[in-house]
């Protein structure tokens, strides 16, 4: 790092709290994804006061149609390119996320305001991942304000519907060809590691069918409530088996010290039942619904026929369903043994003050897609903490001087 840049590195992040403040003020929460041109439109000219060249670039709507076939979403699927380039013989693209999940109950705070306690900064999308492009917009700022040339040409993608999937704008675009590039750093995640892989993810879904009647004489109709409960068992029992297996990919070592699991693992999960009308109304009808995190070293074949089979042995014979499932995000990996995982992780334990480890991630990123078509290298390397930030819960929140952490991680990461 250029001399020069830590002593312009604000340690109460004065600049950044700003920007991250105007950022969190507009509720980017998908569903439904409204404000997303909102978010582009603002970010747009501080990317072109910095020389890069801007672009919105909006998903067509017969494509985002016929990818995300998700009646909640409305709203122009608009993102943010900008590319600097620099003359350097290497490419680095930047990405993260504009897009948040929904607020949910139980605020100390208000959610999109931006509120500062005792060291930390409170509000949806804080963690995860508004912190990180502030944090760089002020890395950049400082760069230029110092008349010092990145070592990277860059491009940088700020992209949304990461949040809900299976196709974001980010697999838009991998598609169009917009993220080409020798190396690639995603600022989605937390900053208690260098993330070099993530489990895959499939959702699905088992409707169960039975017949309606008055409970009174609930004999003579078929409770598919009920009928369900056998193969929810089967399910359960297979979620025994997956989630004793483990991957090659260490845990965070945050993770593995409060969980005791020394390496990622996949995970099957009933997270959702719907049925019944009312308390004397015999079900016709049960869904039921979940996800399956996938290693790595699996297969989405090989995860789903596990399931079916599950099912099947659970089932009674009388009993009607349908299996039903989508892919979404795929796993990923990158050989920890690569030299850009070396340079981001050597940044990172260079302006930490606790020590910084490679690991896997039991989520799924939409990364994942990307790599799959460009074949980065890649790893995550973000703002918040893993037991602390709360991402996705409420009081979501970083700390500030997280945010001064991270402005020094781009900045020296970036000029050297």
């Amino acid at each position: 790092m250029d001399s020069r840049l830590p002593d312009r590195i604000d340690p109460n992040a004065s600049d950044t709290l700003r920007i991250l403040t105007d950022l969190v003020r507009m509720p980017t929460a998908v569903p439904p994804g409204d404000n997303y041109e909102e978010i582009v439109d603002y970010l747009m000219p501080k990317f072109a006061d910095l020389g890069f060249e801007v672009e919105k670039v909006c998903i067509p709507e017969e494509i985002f149609k016929q990818k995300m076939k998700n009646p909640e979403l409305h709203g122009k699927r608009a993102n943010l390119h900008a590319y600097l380039d620099v003359g350097a013989d290497r490419t680095l693209v930047i990405y993260t996320h504009l897009d948040v999940v929904p607020v949910g109950d139980g605020w100390t705070f208000p959610p999109y305001e931006g509120t500062i306690e005792d060291g930390r900064f409170y509000a949806r999308g804080s963690a995860d991942s508004k912190a990180a492009i502030a944090a760089l917009l002020t890395a950049l700022t400082l760069i230029r304000e110092l008349g010092i040339t990145p070592a990277y040409n860059l491009n940088i993608a700020l992209t949304t519907d990461e949040e809900i999937g299976p196709y974001s704008g980010l697999c838009y675009f991998a598609d169009i060809g917009l993220l080409s590039g020798d190396y690639f750093l995603c600022m989605d995640g937390e900053g208690d590691d260098v993330i070099i892989g993530t489990n895959g993810i499939l959702t699905w879904r088992v409707d169960v069918f039975g017949r309606t009647y008055h409970s009174g004489s609930s004999f003579l109709g078929v409770n598919a409530l009920e009928k369900s409960v056998a193969l929810m068992n089967g399910i359960l029992a297979l979620k025994s088996k997956v989630e004793d297996r483990r991957s090659e990919m260490p845990s965070s070592p945050v993770i593995a010290e409060k969980m005791g699991f020394l390496n990622v693992k996949p995970v099957l999960n009933i997270t959702m039942i719907e049925s019944g009308v009312k308390e004397n109304v015999v079900p016709g009808r049960c869904t039921i619904r979940g996800d399956r995190r996938v290693m790595p070293e699996e297969t989405f074949d090989d995860a789903i026929d596990e399931i079916e089979r599950a099912l099947a042995s659970a089932a009674d014979a009388d009993t009607r369903y349908d299996f039903t499932y989508e892919i979404g995000y795929p796993p990923m990996f990158t050989d920890a043994s690569h030299p850009w995982i070396g340079r981001v992780l050597a940044v990172a334990n260079e302006v930490s003050d606790r020590k910084i480890d490679i690991a896997g991630a039991q989520g799924s990123l939409d990364v994942a897609y990307v790599i799959g078509i460009t074949g980065q290298p890649v790893c995550c390397h973000g703002v918040g903490r893993v037991l602390e930030s709360r991402a996705h819960a409420e009081d979501e929140n970083v700390r500030v001087e997280d945010l001064v952490r991270y402005t020094k991680f781009l900045g020296l990461l970036l000029t050297e």
